[in-house]
């Protein structure tokens, strides 16, 4: 598992979930990551693969298809992110 850099270790990430404009489909959207473009896809990848769902990243927030906000919040937390579940 990769080490985070100090400035990683401080940042606070928010888990939303969503689904107005998806048809009534819910999404899980990781916000207020400030990662480089290429670590935000592998994270992202890591995240779909414990999900078992597909996903994306568009404008640095990570999307997630389906309610998977506990799972990416236990996965953030063992790579040592601090995490806020937002959004009902």
């Amino acid at each position: 598992m990769p080490t985070l850099k100090h400035s990683e270790q401080k940042q606070t990430v928010y888990i939303h979930r969503e689904s107005k404009g998806r048809g009534g489909k819910p999404v899980s959207l990781v916000k207020n990551l400030s990662l480089p473009k290429s670590e935000l896809k592998a994270l992202a990848k890591k995240l779909k693969k414990s999900c078992g769902s597909g996903g994306t990243v568009k404008d640095n927030v990570i999307e997630i298809q389906g309610e998977h906000r506990k799972k990416i919040a236990d996965v953030l937390e063992k790579l040592g992110y601090k995490v806020k579940i937002a959004g009902g």
